[in-house]
């Protein structure tokens, strides 16, 4: 079977780190990136073995050999390239959060339907192995109901106004950056909450530097979720069920151990990932295209949709608007 020709737009630390994991598929190849700069184009497409480099989002877009793109630009951003690229007949693997908000997601998501064209948030966690572990455990009911949830991601960054971290131009702030993980954790587990309570620390330039997050839900459950960029926590997922409790491991959205808990016994399950994990995701767009798909049946666009909302319901409660 022919190998999947990907671009990538936008070179920054993520783009790198995708694209070495693209190499270690089978099923797709890096075929062209693009920049800003023709200078970094040709300097990222020489490190990772792409055929072209190209100083123009424009250029990549119209490349009839590029079947698929993943944008690795910031945020705020998303929407427009994503638009453009949909319009030039350009799959999407669109890195999260998937948009600055739900009316750019909505729009994102109508256009790709309407053009039959792939489109999907690069939200690599749904799709490592670890993950796809306590999915099963959960839905499998084997463990009983989840009682509570608690998850945390936080890392010391330091402050620095130009930085997009700290840029609300730029979409900077937790919530979207890394306080997505433990929302995203709850949210794929639990679902929507019933009630949202949130509060926020910010910084000099108005974005969250930390946020508070509680979903409670009508049957009593509770999942306590927590950003910062002040300090690094444990970044662990603990969910507690009726026969047992399972831990996800430090560093919980990337490719890490899990360890479960029930009636007296305890289990490590560690999946031994070579890579970054970025492959995972790579891989499941390029099965979905080999498939005719025009969305992830794993990861689909409604519920891109539904992670949006809430996002969009916690900046409402804690006052942060972009």
């Amino acid at each position: 079977m022919k190998k999947v020709n990907w671009g990538i737009i936008g070179l920054g630390k993520i783009a790198n780190k995708f694209a070495e994991d693209l190499s270690a598929t089978r099923t797709a190849q890096l075929y062209a990136v693009a920049s800003r700069s023709s200078e970094n184009a040709l300097s990222f497409a020489e490190k990772h073995g792409a055929k072209a480099g190209y100083g123009s989002y424009e250029q990549i877009m119209q490349d009839e050999k590029v079947d698929v793109i993943y944008i690795a630009t910031p945020h705020v951003f998303h929407h427009e390239l994503t638009v453009q690229c949909l319009k030039n007949g350009k799959a999407i693997l669109c890195e999260k959060p998937f948009a600055m908000n739900i009316k750019e997601a909505r729009e994102m998501i109508k256009l790709s339907r309407k053009e039959g064209v792939f489109l999907m948030e690069a939200l690599w966690t749904r799709f490592l192995p670890h993950f796809q572990l306590v999915m099963d455990k959960v839905q499998s009911g084997e463990m009983g109901k989840i009682k509570s949830l608690k998850a945390d991601f936080g890392f010391k960054a330091e402050f620095d106004k130009s930085k997009r971290l700290f840029n609300k131009d730029l979409g900077g702030g937790s919530l979207l950056d890394i306080g997505i993980y433990p929302v995203f954790l709850a949210y794929s587990l639990l679902g929507k909450p019933d009630k949202i309570e949130a509060k926020a620390r910010f910084t000099e330039t108005n974005v969250d530097a930390s946020c508070d997050i509680r979903f409670n839900y009508n049957d009593g459950v509770q999942a306590e979720l927590f950003s910062t960029l002040l300090e690094k926590t444990p970044t662990t997922g603990e969910i507690e069920l009726e026969k047992g409790k399972i831990f996800l491991n430090s560093r919980f959205h990337e490719p890490t151990s899990v360890r479960i808990t029930s009636e007296g016994n305890e289990e490590t399950f560690d999946f031994g990932v070579k890579t970054r994990g970025y492959n995972f995701e790579a891989e499941h767009v390029t099965k979905m295209l080999q498939q005719g798909k025009t969305e992830s049946d794993i990861w689909p666009l409604d519920k891109t949709l539904g992670l949006m909302e809430l996002l969009d319901a916690i900046r409402e409660q804690i006052g942060l608007e972009y």
